[in-house]
């Protein structure tokens, strides 16, 4: 019986749609792109080897001509689509409603070579009654969108594959180059200069309680004999001093402290009372730039996560696409959100006419509506978590909550400010109430509970009139530093990048995970912090890449990739201008200049100043890590700073510790051995001997114990770390030798094959033969050796195989098993109230990566039937290591 095959990226999506389609219908998932450019030289076919661009995969010189190929972990898909298709009557491409959705179904057609006929199915919710629309109004593949992704793909590939191998030559090995991504690490690394051109100025200002019948609040000191008091806003950065010209009273600590003193005896009198109405209206529905930005603010969730948890709630019918930069809404939508508040909030909250929201992108190519609930009537935020689990019930809430309250009406309140005078000294008071929470009684936008914050908000002032006699109960100088602009967080540079018009919804999150994996930035805390290499490598591209890292030229690039999903502009003379240059020289004239210009010792250096014999100070990027350098001393930078801490000041207390280290701290009393006390990336340590260049024997090592101080190693403590692992005695029974050691997980003693841990209070420098005794009679607790522990949890029996759901507790946390299949529980989601719906879910989407990455799909183990002979294994083939290529 034939029927209509439906091909879909993922195994969630296509089971989600099964459950709306009859039985005419057959879904397969396609595991997202079936064919690619080629990963590495062993993709290349063998007739092509010899030729220069194919590994590339893009020939410039014959109209950038591109060589896709099927990696080994696609073949087999591909093939069961090909027999799939044999069966099948009509071919519907239901694959996402973006450039890269457009592009899977391309290259499906260009492999399958569909003799059936062929229709293109999009929507943007996975729904019973968007799949019903769908169905009626299919199209055909958009070429224009077709070609907008291959430009790009192409340019990001041409860009990674030129600029990167040259950054290896210049700077270091492995370091990669992207057209978003390099502009994102310049961002982060012209943030970081700020910081150390930044200047902190101090102020001081008063702050005052002042009570009225029996009520107090606060004022802040503002005006001194009618002057303005100076503010952070008056201070040059640069400098730390005053802006010239500001005609404000810059108060300094004993000024303020005896002003304070002389007004502290003072009665305040109202001299001014205002009071304003004011509206707030609710923040538009999400974006994924909006979205992503809540779930770093909110959630604590990074944007890669954050995306990760919206894309299983769309595959699952939960919200309508997550990758948009549409603020649009559906008129269902509309009346869905109006609904539900009328009937959580009451009539009352819902405005006359609906709200519409009108995206500002002018081609917003991705979805056309932004994220949302799915469907006319929305989930319970409830139901996800019972079905998906913590994390996605995380997402969902604010996502659901967001909705809900762009449809409700505005809040309104009172503000209230006060003019306060003691003597010559004004003091400002403010206040504010909500008299109508309106859409706040939903969501309020960088907080988790909205009834919380709306009490949060409000700053109330007891009735004032002017005239009044205050008491003066508290008055205190306050001492005020400005402070350097703060580093991006994750969301706030997707904010960025959105403001700037660079990059896609599709590719934010990626690019903010490419430059932390690549060693571009680091977190402190949630900020992202450039490393001394993105510096470096920041500043090659500045000077020889200036155009490519330009903020405006890679922002219209983007306008120009919409010009050409609309069919408005050619593609391949984009691609030519870009590659071979027009008005502005091409990537290619670059990148040849820059191997003939680039001097690697001017490159890999980045200066922290100069002494006073003329001397300069700076890191230099090594081939394992930046060091320190002042022509003549060398010294290792600790992983933990950043670019701002490594001051002049730092770089010579660095250098002079490393001078010191270089100096025996004893000479060994039997190997005559010098013995040096230094500080490596993991740490302080002892070594005995010197490292003899190009010998493969390292003199010996040991690490300070957990506690130890570099200042409290003495000669004698040296020596007494350098016998470990040191022999503690002879087992009475067995004459085995016994040895007190250092271990990757800790200090413990041996005995044969027998070890155990040190308990915190024996020190492996002083344990001794009776004490190993002990700790060797206790039973051993290792691993996989130790006793089988008991399941965290038994879920319940599989509904259709019988075999027990037990939750487990693993070396990186708690996950679900069948005996077959693990699947780590997601973040957040408590073991308690994991249910069987959702356990079942974990392990197919595990089964579904496991398959996805080219391994056979394990499925859930089902009652054994009659026994069959087992069947040999076959060896499994060796995977090559692949350069990683730069990702935007």
């Amino acid at each position: 019986m034939t029927k209509t095959l439906v091909i879909v990226e993922s195994p969630t999506k296509a089971r989600t749609i099964e459950k709306f389609l009859g039985k005419d219908y057959e879904v397969l998932a396609s595991y997202g792109h079936v064919r690619d450019l080629p990963n590495n030289a062993s993709e290349v076919p063998e007739a092509l080897k010899k030729e220069k661009w194919a590994k590339l995969g893009v020939n410039p010189d014959k109209n950038f001509e591109t060589l896709y190929v099927v990696p080994d972990a696609k073949k087999k898909r591909v093939k069961e689509l090909k027999d799939a298709l044999k069966n099948a009557d009509e071919l519907l491409l239901a694959t996402d409603e973006d450039r890269e959705g457009e592009s899977i179904s391309w290259h499906l057609l260009e492999l399958l070579r569909p003799k059936v006929p062929v229709k293109r199915l999009v929507f943007h919710e996975i729904t019973k009654e968007a799949i019903a629309k769908a169905l009626a109004n299919t199209r055909t593949v958009d070429e224009s969108l077709v070609r907008a992704q291959e430009t790009r793909r192409v340019i990001d590939r041409l860009f990674g594959y030129s600029v990167s191998p040259l950054l290896w030559k210049k700077m270091k090995p492995q370091l990669s180059a992207g057209r978003v991504q390099s502009v994102a690490v310049r961002l982060l690394v012209q943030r970081e200069r700020e910081r150390i051109a930044f200047h902190s100025g101090e102020y001081w200002d008063l702050k005052a309680t002042f009570e009225k019948t029996g009520e107090a609040f606060d004022a802040d000191l503002t005006e001194l004999a009618g002057k303005r008091i100076a503010l952070g806003k008056d201070f040059d950065s640069k400098t730390g001093a005053l802006l010239a010209g500001a005609d404000v009273v810059l108060l300094k600590a004993a000024e303020a402290l005896a002003l304070a003193e002389r007004l502290r005896s003072g009665k305040g009198i109202v001299a001014s009372v205002e009071q304003k109405p004011f509206t707030q209206k609710p923040a538009p529905p999400f974006t994924t730039s909006t979205l992503q930005q809540e779930g770093v603010r909110k959630l604590g969730y990074g944007a890669k996560r954050t995306m990760a948890v919206a894309q299983t709630l769309y595959e699952n019918g939960f919200i309508t696409y997550m990758r948009t930069d549409s603020t649009n809404l559906s008129e269902e939508a509309i009346e869905g959100a109006r609904s539900l508040a009328a009937r959580e909030f009451g009539k009352e909250y819902i405005p006359a006419a609906p709200r519409i929201y009108k995206t500002k992108v002018k081609n917003a190519q991705e979805a056309h509506e932004a994220i949302r609930p799915a469907g006319a009537q929305f989930a319970d935020p409830s139901v996800v978590r019972a079905k998906l689990g913590e994390e996605a019930f995380k997402i969902y809430d604010l996502i659901w909550k967001r909705m809900v309250a762009c449809q409700m009406k505005d809040a309104e309140g009172q503000r209230l400010s006060a003019i306060i005078n003691i003597d010559d000294a004004k003091f400002r008071a403010s206040g504010k109430t909500i008299e109508f929470a309106g859409f706040l009684r939903a969501y309020v936008e960088g907080s988790d509970d909205p009834e919380g914050d709306l009490e949060a908000q409000e700053r109330k002032l007891p009735k004032l009139t002017v005239g009044d006699i205050l008491t003066t109960k508290k008055l205190d100088a306050l001492k005020h530093e400005t402070q350097p602009p703060a580093r991006y967080t994750e969301g706030s540079l997707i904010k960025e990048l959105e403001r700037l018009g660079i990059g896609r919804p599709s590719t934010w999150a990626t690019i903010v995970d490419v430059v932390l994996s690549r060693d571009y930035a680091f977190k402190r805390g949630t900020a992202l912090v450039p490393t001394f290499l993105a510096t470096a490598v920041c500043g090659l591209m500045e000077k020889y890449f200036t155009r490519l890292v330009d903020y405006e030229f890679t922002a219209r690039l983007e306008d120009d990739l919409d010009a050409i999903s609309r069919g408005e502009s050619d593609y391949k003379k984009y691609l030519s201008s870009f590659y071979f240059g027009s008005e502005h020289e091409g990537l290619k004239g670059l990148v040849e200049a820059g191997e003939k210009t680039i001097d690697p010792r001017i490159v890999c250096g980045l200066p922290i100043g100069e002494l006073e014999d003329g001397k300069k100070v700076e890191v230099r990027i090594g081939r394992f890590g930046p060091f320190l350098s002042d022509g003549e001393r060398r010294a290792g930078l600790p992983d933990n700073l950043t670019p701002e801490e490594v001051t002049i000041e730092k770089a010579l207390e660095l250098l002079s510790a490393s001078s010191k280290a270089a100096l025996p701290l004893l000479t060994h009393p039997t190997t005559n051995l010098p013995v040096y006390l230094k500080s490596g990336r993991f740490g302080p340590y002892v070594q005995m001997g010197d490292q003899v260049p190009d010998s493969e024997t390292k003199p010996k090592m040991v690490s300070l114990l957990p506690g130890m101080s570099v200042e409290s190693v003495t000669p004698e403590l040296a020596l007494k770390l350098l016998e470990l692992p040191r022999t503690v005695g002879n087992h009475p029974e067995s004459n085995t030798e016994i040895t007190a050691q250092l271990g990757r997980y800790g200090a413990y003693v041996k005995c044969g094959a027998e070890s155990r841990s040190l308990p915190a209070e024996i020190s492996v420098l002083e344990i001794n033969l009776e004490q190993a005794l002990e700790l060797l009679k206790q039973p051993a607790r290792r691993g996989r050796q130790s006793a089988p522990k008991l399941p965290l949890k038994e879920v319940g029996k599989h509904p259709e195989s019988g075999v027990a759901i037990v939750v487990k507790s693993g070396q990186y946390g708690p996950y679900v098993t069948d005996g077959t299949i693990n699947a780590s529980l997601p973040r957040g989601q408590e073991v308690e109230s994991l249910t069987m719906e959702l356990s079942l879910e974990l392990l197919r989407a595990r089964a579904d990566k496991i398959a996805a990455d080219g391994g056979v799909r394990k499925k859930t183990r089902k009652k054994p039937a009659a026994k069959a002979a087992a069947k040999p294994k076959a060896a499994p083939k060796k995977k090559k290591a692949k350069p990683a290529e730069a990702i935007e």
